[in-house]
């Protein structure tokens, strides 16, 4: 092949992800210098945090207008003039939405890594990726769950969500999800093992939290943000930690729209609670260790996966907005 496609981002998206905000466009395939290796993309990884590196400075710089959109992915190496990576090695990186990357070994997110034996691509963009670790980093470490503890997790049929309802049941804690829709809910219940599911598209969140959890809530595992963060503050235990993850229910936000803010706040005063706010790459020297962790909960069972697996290099936009529409279930991959 002389050529490879690339979705670059042409504007700054406004509200919702629209296919103007992106561009594909086919450039010629790079050439290699001594010490780099060109992948050859077969799987990327859809996760909430994307918007926002399309929005604006983060905890990482904006992706440029006209720059390559920042994902996650994994590929095979397809020619190599690195003394570390062969032809036929399969590799994970932040390589982003490109059909080929041309690499030193190097993304703006870290080193490129080859898969270990055993692991699905899925996997290893899933649960044993910055999925399943922000998952088990944010309960373990800043949730801090008690056995007999109540866990409350948003975005519980979600890629993270999924996970921490797992790892909570594990450490023996009673867990109550919250989800949109009685297939989601039912999922939540049944397979990943919850006590009980809000279906926050019922209403009144909050009443709903209080009759699963009458003595309230010790940690709540956040995903969502708005008015489900407020629902659940209003329904803490003493000493209750707050685990901020996300707040994927404004991320498409404008700033007209953006909304008030908590009128829950103050509980955190008189239950003295404690709430905090983490992103994975503060655990990155304990990868192994997280990986290892949630190796065991699989292996005894304890550990089911989800993941919604869209097709098509050209269907990366639809298929980030997915996440941001209420249509993914579990984690949101795309196989090129």
């Amino acid at each position: 092949m002389t050529t490879t496609r690339r979705w670059l981002l042409k504007t700054r998206p406004n509200g919702p992800l629209k296919d103007s905000d992106f561009d594909l466009v086919t450039v010629p395939m790079p050439d290699m210098g001594e010490g780099q290796f060109l992948v050859k993309l077969t799987h990327f990884s859809f996760d909430p945090t994307q918007r926002g590196w399309l929005g604006g400075d983060t905890y990482l710089p904006a992706v440029p207008i006209g720059g390559v959109v920042r994902a996650g992915g994994i590929g095979e190496v397809v020619a190599s003039k690195h003394p570390g990576f062969e032809v036929g090695d399969v590799v994970q990186g932040t390589f982003g939405w490109q059909e080929h990357a041309l690499t030193d070994g190097m993304t703006e997110t870290g080193p490129v890594t080859k898969l270990r034996g055993g692991i699905t691509p899925e996997q290893a963009l899933g649960v044993f990726g910055v999925t399943g670790l922000t998952a088990w980093f944010g309960l373990t470490e800043i949730g801090q769950p008690k056995a007999g503890d109540t866990v409350l997790v948003s975005g519980a049929a979600g890629a993270t969500g999924s996970v921490v309802v797992q790892v909570a049941k594990a450490l023996g804690c009673k867990v109550i999800g919250i989800a949109g829709g009685a297939e989601k809910c039912g999922w939540v219940v049944e397979q990943a093992g919850a006590d009980a599911c809000i279906d926050y598209r019922a209403g009144n969140v909050a009443r709903q939290i209080r009759e699963h959890a009458p003595k309230g809530v010790n940690v709540v595992f956040e995903n969502v943000g708005g008015e489900i963060l407020d629902a659940a503050l209003a329904n803490l235990a003493l000493r209750a930690r707050v685990v901020l993850c996300g707040g994927i229910s404004s991320y498409n936000d404008t700033a007209e729209d953006r909304s008030p803010g908590l009128r829950n706040y103050m509980n955190l005063t008189v239950m003295r609670g404690r709430m905090e706010g983490f992103i994975i790459l503060d655990f990155a020297k304990r990868y192994g260790e997280g990986v290892a962790e949630l190796a065991k909960l699989m292996a005894a069972g304890k550990l089911k996966t989800a993941e919604d697996v869209a097709h098509g290099f050209e269907n990366c936009p639809a298929t980030l907005r997915r996440l941001f529409e209420g249509k993914n279930f579990g984690k949101q991959l795309l196989k090129v």
